[in-house]
């Protein structure tokens, strides 16, 4: 278990960024020019508590202990180091993942697209919307949801799967299930990603699934099981807690010779986690950078946006959505899961014209 966390930090956008790069007082965040940073938080900490948090310069790295320096300097490779395109999705720039719910219960959409045909041309629209990639799930993974069985919840989304397929082979579909025979289906009908809230936990056949094959997953974290998971979920420090789970389950997929440039990582936003915790692991979210993997995450109409704003809530919570997904991109977060596509990619594509105006 490591005692030292490293957050790149200070960050700068567009031309200024690309020239601090150039002159090299700054250093590109994830291989992407377009954001530069000259700042660390380092994060040190023993049995799991923090005892210490620090900035310093990167110029500064070399006047630390040995022990330290050794460490942040594995971590600044990282870092810097350029995320690898996965199955179509290129991480120089901010990627859309359309949600499509094809359920009876989830949280938000539950229903709503539980018929082929609705649930294809919504779809369809995401992705003229502005959506790079489609996240498909036949079974809900809320707060209190039920298991179904694992033939019930492909049922539900077969021939969807087949048809997008077919009709959009280039857009990359991800497959939204904790289940490895969903998982083997969707796979031999050409699923580019598996999204597994569990992170391959529910089943203990799912690794040996995606590892045959080679298939790209998101590595989600998420405490307990959705039936319990925000039953008072604790942590020692939610951000690092959660962090070591990523170290630790990278570690064994790489030990196991599954490429650790086909996993992306999701701290997984209201799963098993109070507001504290939600607000802990987002205002430090560039610590996951450390880890050398593409960034996912999913706050679309997430709870937590009710909790802060209280009275001001409404049905789909998009101002609350937005203002989190432009936080994340102002950290280099580079996939965002979303329900309202448009509206979000409106926002982003508003935001970067200014942000990277001179």
């Amino acid at each position: 278990m490591r005692e030292c966390y490293t957050r790149p930090c200070n960050f700068y956008y567009g031309n200024y960024a690309r020239r601090l790069i150039a002159k090299k007082k700054g250093l590109p965040l994830a291989g992407n020019p377009n954001i530069a940073f000259d700042q660390l938080e380092i994060f040190q900490r023993k049995k799991r508590k923090i005892i210490k948090s620090n900035s310093c310069s990167i110029f500064e790295i070399n006047s630390l202990s040995k022990e330290k320096k050794t460490v942040i300097k594995a971590d600044l490779k990282k870092i810097t180091s350029k995320r690898k395109n996965i199955r179509g999705l290129k991480f120089n720039s901010t990627q859309i993942m359309g949600i499509l719910n094809v359920t009876p219960d989830s949280f938000s959409d539950g229903g709503l697209f539980l018929e082929e045909s609705k649930a294809y041309n919504q779809a369809k629209l995401m992705i003229e919307s502005g959506a790079t990639i489609i996240d498909i799930g036949g079974e809900s993974t809320r707060p209190g949801s039920k298991t179904i069985n694992d033939q019930g919840e492909w049922d539900r989304i077969k021939n969807i799967v087949i048809k997008f397929k077919k009709d959009f082979p280039n857009i990359p579909l991800s497959l939204d299930t904790r289940k490895s025979y969903v998982m083997r289906k969707g796979i031999e009908q050409g699923v580019d990603i598996i999204n597994d809230v569990s992170s391959l936990n529910f089943d203990n056949k799912s690794f040996d699934v995606i590892n045959s094959k080679n298939t790209p997953f998101i590595l989600h974290h998420m405490q307990g099981t959705p039936d319990i998971m925000q039953k008072n979920p604790k942590y020692n420090d939610a951000l690092l807690d959660i962090f070591d789970f990523f170290e630790e389950k990278i570690n064994f997929c790489i030990k196991k010779n599954f490429k650790k440039k086909f996993i992306l990582i999701d701290p997984g936003i209201g799963f098993g986690k109070n507001l504290e915790h939600n607000l802990r692991i987002m205002s430090k979210i560039s610590t996951f950078h450390s880890l050398g993997c593409p960034i996912l995450i999913g706050t679309s109409r997430k709870k937590f946006i009710e909790h802060i704003v209280t009275k001001f809530d409404t049905p789909d919570r998009t101002g609350g959505t937005l203002a989190s997904v432009l936080y994340g991109l102002l950290q280099g977060v580079q996939l965002f899961r979303v329900h309202n596509v448009k509206e979000i990619n409106q926002g982003i594509l508003v935001f970067n014209k200014i942000l990277n105006t001179n």
